[in-house]
C-alpha cells in the first residue's frame, strides 16, 4: 500500500488529488490547517491531519503522525494578493512567498526521514504554467496577469523541484501545473474542472522507480523549455 500525504487538501485541488488517489489505492493523509473543514476528506476515505505550511510545529507534528510515507504532495498555496505593481509590498511578497516556497521546504525538510525510508519516494510540487515565463509572455490565460508574488513564488517552485531532484536521485521529484482551473484561487473563473486540474498531479504521484525526475507537466505532458 502506498502511502500519501497531501498538503491544503481539504477542498479543491488538493480534495481532488486525495479522492482520486484513495481511488486508486493509496492511503491519504490530508493535510489542513482547521480539522473542523476534515469532514470531505472523511468523506473520500482520506485521514485528515492538522498542518500548517508555515508552522514548524505543526508540521513536525504532522509528520511524527504518520506510519511511513511514500508520496509527498505539497499543493498547499495562496493567491497573495497584490494585483498590479502599485500594489505590491514586501509583506505582501514575505507572506506568498513563505506559504508556497519556504512551506515546500519545510514540510519536505520534516518528512526526508520518512521518505527515505521509502522503496519508491515521490515528491510532487504543485506549481503553475504562470511561473513560467514563456507562458507570462505568451499564453492568453496569462494575458492579463500582472501580479508578481504568485508567479514568482512558482518559478521558485519549479526551480525547487529542479534541483530538489538533481540532490535526491533516488526520488521522483516534479512539478505539476494545474491549468487555468476553477477554484477559490481565481473566483472559479477557470475553464478547467478540479479533475481536469489534477491530472499531471495524480499522474506524478503513481510515478515508479523508473519514472521522471526533475520534470514540469501539466495534464498533456510535459513542459519544455
Amino acid at each position: 500500500m502506498t502511502t500519501t500525504l497531501i498538503t491544503g487538501a481539504n477542498k479543491s485541488l488538493g480534495l481532488e488529488t486525495a479522492r482520486r488517489l484513495v481511488e486508486a489505492g493509496h492511503t491519504v493523509y490530508a493535510g489542513m490547517r482547521d480539522l473542523a473543514a476534515g469532514d470531505a476528506a472523511r468523506t473520500i476515505g482520506a485521514t485528515p491531519v492538522q498542518l500548517d505550511v508555515t508552522d514548524d510545529s505543526s508540521v513536525a507534528a504532522a509528520i511524527a503522525s504518520l506510519p511511513e510515507l511514500d508520496v509527498l504532495v505539497n499543493n498547499a498555496g495562496i493567491v497573495g494578493g497584490a494585483r498590479t505593481i502599485d500594489e505590491l509590498t514586501p509583506e505582501i511578497m514575505r507572506a506568498t512567498l513563505e506559504t508556497n516556497v519556504v512551506g515546500i521546504v519545510r514540510v519536505s525538510q520534516a518528512a526526508l526521514p520518512l521518505l527515505r525510508a521509502s522503496a519508491n519516494p515521490v515528491i510532487v510540487n504543485v506549481a503553475s504554467g504562470l511561473g513560467w515565463p514563456r507562458f507570462l509572455l505568451e499564453h492568453p490565460d496569462a494575458e492579463h496577469v500582472l501580479a508578481v508574488p504568485y508567479p514568482a513564488s512558482k518559478a521558485a517552485v519549479i526551480t525547487l523541484t529542479v534541483q530538489y531532484a538533481r540532490s535526491l536521485p533516488t526520488f521522483r521529484v516534479n512539478a505539476s501545473d494545474p491549468g487555468y482551473t476553477s477554484t477559490d484561487l481565481n473566483g472559479h473563473t477557470g475553464h478547467q474542472t478540479v479533475t481536469e486540474g489534477t491530472d499531471a498531479t495524480v499522474m506524478l504521484a503513481q510515478l515508479g522507480a523508473d519514472g521522471p525526475t526533475g520534470e514540469f507537466h501539466d495534464r498533456d505532458g510535459r513542459i519544455v523549455y
